[in-house]
């Protein structure tokens, strides 16, 4: 008997960037339109389920159901079925990779054969009080005994350690928030135990800089060179500004159907589809430096579940919240041996032309990153691969791509984390 599958027919993301005439809801019916026209359906198409992240970060007022108020003005004018269930979801970082593995699991459940996962964030607001909102990450925990309070000593003293551990004579730089301290801390650490430098970062920095000037839905579409990286404003050592994500605004969506349903669809569209052939989602561990991440058992898991291994690969996104992160994550995901990452990387295998592209939509150095739109950007990047819709960012003859979707702090990983694999159908 032949396990169901789910395939990937619609996706869109809008561009990233600050969006200040944009509202949440705006935002919202733009992804949603957008997947649904790349998928060749009209607006009175009937989905099933609709998952839906959002983060509220940015210091916005964080409202409970918060899809059913986005998605609200679609379905007054008829373009989502009312009663339709909407599910709201929140992973940090990895959010919109969790609506879309909720869209998937509706699918091959067989409880919705058309199904959507929806994330936007507006991470820009004028209103903003930024360093009390970065307090609130860094500074003292707001109550006593409580879980916030173990989960914020367990992570103060994991940090502690590795900064004991692996200390460095640099200038400590910048007035980075704490996320990019703690990323410093990561390299550091890579750094103590492989030997990785600086200028490896920078290469990192500098290639997804080059895609992401070619990336007509990146934030910042300017050219970099390595030196240029190395020379920009220092955030937290090794880190400068050009090795770090920006604040960003925007939506990206995926819709996912049941191989009943594509056989429904005109064949144009069923020629773009693109087979999920695998979702795996893991959790942090306080891990020791030297243990592996949670992203490699999210890729073994993934890898198992599609029936290949990491030299399959054609092309990948992977969440490079900093410059440091498509060297750990190259490691992980098994595109190269543990602490070969930071050479791999300088050597061009993961640019063009290279063993296994890397972050062609520019990563999230270049990209940018409104948190739970992140995972879906990176999903609708790989479909423009696979159907060789990519331009002057297209990998040759891409038939099986890998993403890769962190989110949160825990220890020195991250809490939770994404693969999925999608194959050209």
């Amino acid at each position: 008997m032949n396990s169901p599958c789910a395939y990937l027919i619609g996706a869109f993301s809008t561009p990233f960037g600050r969006h200040d005439s944009l509202s949440f809801r705006a935002l919202t019916a733009a992804a949603f339109s957008g997947a649904l026209a790349d998928a060749a359906l009209d607006g009175g198409t009937a989905t099933d389920s609709i998952w839906f992240g959002c983060t509220g970060t940015g210091g916005w007022p964080r409202a409970v159901n918060i899809g059913q108020m986005c998605l609200y003005p679609l379905i007054q004018a008829g373009t989502i079925r009312p009663h339709t269930p909407i599910y709201n979801v929140e992973n940090a970082c990895a959010t919109g990779s969790q609506a879309l593995q909720g869209a998937v699991k509706d699918v091959l459940a067989g409880h919705a054969g058309l199904a959507l996962a929806l994330g936007v964030e507006k991470t820009f607001n004028p209103g903003l009080d930024r360093a009390a909102v970065l307090k609130s990450f860094s500074g003292d925990p707001p109550g006593s005994g409580d879980v916030y309070d173990a989960f914020h000593d367990e992570n103060t003293a994991a940090y502690g350690a590795a900064r004991a551990r692996f200390p460095v004579a640099a200038p400590e730089g910048g007035g980075g928030s704490v996320f990019m301290e703690t990323y410093a801390t990561q390299a550091r650490v890579h750094m103590g135990l492989h030997g990785t430098t600086q200028r490896q970062l920078a290469a990192s920095a500098a290639k997804n800089h080059r895609y992401g000037s070619m990336n007509e839905t990146a934030q910042y579409r300017f050219d970099l060179s390595v030196e240029d990286v190395l020379a920009d404003r220092l955030v937290s050592y090794p880190l400068t500004r050009a090795m770090c994500a920006p604040i960003s605004d925007g939506a990206a969506a995926a819709l996912v159907c049941s191989e009943a349903y594509l056989r429904t669809l005109p064949r144009a569209t069923q020629n773009r589809a693109i087979r999920v052939a695998a979702i795996a989602f893991t959790s942090g561990t306080f891990r020791a430096p030297d243990e592996p991440g949670l992203s490699r058992a999210a890729a073994q898991r993934a890898y198992a579940a599609a029936g290949i291994g990491a030299a399959d690969i054609d092309v990948a996104e992977v969440h490079d919240a900093t410059s440091f992160g498509e060297i750990f994550q190259a490691e992980m995901l098994g595109f190269c041996s543990p602490g070969d990452g930071g050479a791999f990387v300088e050597s061009g295998e993961t640019g063009p032309g290279g063993r296994i592209p890397i972050n062609t939509s520019g990563g999230l150095v270049s990209k940018g990153h409104p948190i739970a739109a992140t995972g879906l950007s990176m999903i609708f990047e790989l479909a423009r691969q696979l159907r060789g819709e990519a331009g002057a960012r297209q990998v040759p003859g891409a038939r099986v791509a890998l993403q890769e979707n962190g989110g949160g702090i825990m220890g020195l990983e991250e809490a939770a984390c994404s693969v999925c694999i999608l194959e050209k159908a």
